[in-house]
């Protein structure tokens, strides 16, 4: 888990914390005043900092200077006492995640508020890797000059403010395309925050967007910052926008005209310090005419749409994407190096492809795993059946369960154990994952 380092002169509160801590498995490490918090930060890396403003010698606004300006990676939460919340704001303009008013309700308030802050910091830490990796550039595979207009678009848009809408079929990399926008933003240094509206229902959705105040229902023990609020200096991606309930839109629709918000059962308002890119799979158009998507809403999402051409209007692209993704693909699955062969790249451009680049990756993921020598042949090419390609015939049930397994364990080891990363490894649901370890004990 992460390493936690809590700061306060007050022995039993450091303890309070400290045990409240090490019950979601985090290791933990106190200091009773800012000097000792300071010296334990040069010696190893932390990633979150929770410490009191107001102690003796060096406090806690300058160690929150400090991390700033030497660590700006650590998150760091300060603890306040009641009334002194102009102090905590100070705190939070130099670099500070959120502030604790004393006294701190629950050992679930401060577990909570630190997996918010935890989360903030894997968000800036996947986006510091992908930009390393990315090293500039919209980095799209394309060559077929259907993407010609497309890329063109993007380059001139990314570096302004104008909110994006991109609209393509599924599959067709709507969040690579988002991503590439916010790397060649005057945002690329701020966060990437997606969330896809189709995957919660109308009130988890709510809570996930906006956040909510202590109390605000039931369950909610400590106030928890939504989304638009971690993306706040970066880019917001709000995936499958058509999906969105009639009451979802109203409130988004407030956010992007007046740039504020409130979190649930709350009445502060809140800066959404975003750059808005949207995506749709569906027809919003038809969807108004329906009285099914707000005219005003769509108005303000498609200031700048792109529309992302299927797979089947890419022809040209398909060779060097096969050869993209196999690279990436066979990295992860442990079989570095492996190449597609001159028929496998015949059989891939003669296919369909109904599910568009996802449908690729995943014919590759299976090509990985049935092929056997450096070189990945046609017959390894299993297309899924909607692609109009069934499994090769040599393919029984028992060897595909017996690949799957393997799969899976060497997914398992990359990952040092780790079932939330091997699954995405495997391009599986978690769920998923567990049903078939369980299923073989």
């Amino acid at each position: 888990m992460s390493r936690i380092l809590v700061v306060d002169d007050e022995e039993g509160l450091r303890s309070f914390m400290a045990e409240a801590l090490e019950v979601d498995g985090h290791e933990v490490a106190s200091a009773a005043d800012g000097a000792e918090a300071l010296r334990l930060c040069g010696q190893r890396a932390f990633d979150l900092v929770i410490t009191d403003l107001k102690m003796p010698g060096t406090d806690g606004m300058e160690v929150v200077r400090r991390l700033d300006a030497d660590q700006p990676e650590v998150q760091v939460i300060v603890i306040t006492a009641h009334g002194s919340i102009d102090k905590a704001v100070e705190a939070m303009k130099h670099g500070a995640f959120d502030f604790l008013e004393k006294p701190i309700g629950s050992p679930a308030e401060l577990r909570l508020l630190a997996q918010r802050a935890l989360e903030r910091k894997r968000l800036l830490a996947a986006r510091d890797r992908e930009a390393a990796r990315i090293e500039g550039g919209l980095e799209l595979t394309w060559g077929d000059p259907v993407m010609a207009p497309v890329v063109t678009a993007m380059q001139k848009v990314a570096p302004t403010t104008a909110t994006v809408l991109l609209i393509g079929e599924s599959g067709t990399g709507k969040e690579v395309a988002a991503r590439a926008i916010h790397r060649t933003s005057g945002r690329a240094d701020g966060p990437f925050v997606a969330v896809n509206c189709a995957t919660l229902s109308e009130t988890l959705l709510e809570s996930e967007l906006f956040g909510h105040e202590k109390g605000a229902f039931t369950g909610a023990q400590a106030r928890r910052l939504g989304k638009i609020e971690l993306a706040a200096g970066g880019t917001f991606f709000l995936d499958e926008i058509g999906e969105l309930a009639p009451s979802l839109q109203a409130k988004l629709l407030r956010v992007l005209q007046e740039r504020t918000f409130e979190r649930v059962g709350g009445s502060q308002t809140v800066d959404a310090d975003v750059r808005w890119v949207a995506a749709t799979n569906r027809d919003l158009g038809q969807m108004i005419a329906d009285g099914a998507f707000r005219e005003d809403l769509y108005h303000r999402v498609a200031v700048f749409p792109i529309r992302l051409p299927p797979l089947r209007e890419r022809r040209a692209d398909l060779a060097p994407l096969s050869t993209a993704l196999l690279h990436r693909v066979s990295a992860e699955l442990g079989r570095p190096g492996l190449t597609l062969s001159a028929e496998a790249v015949a059989k891939i451009e003669a296919a369909p492809w109904p599910g568009n680049i996802r449908e690729l990756r995943n014919t590759l993921e299976r090509a990985v795993i049935l092929s056997e020598g450096a070189d990945v042949r046609a017959d390894a090419i299993w297309l899924d059946p909607v692609s109009g390609g069934p499994a090769p015939a040599a393919i029984t049930t028992s060897n595909l369960e017996q690949l799957e397994r393997e799969a899976i364990e060497r997914a398992l080891e990359q990952a040092g154990g780790n079932r939330k990363k091997a699954a995405e490894l495997l391009g599986i649901g978690v769920r998923t994952l567990y049903d078939k370890l369980k299923k073989w004990q």
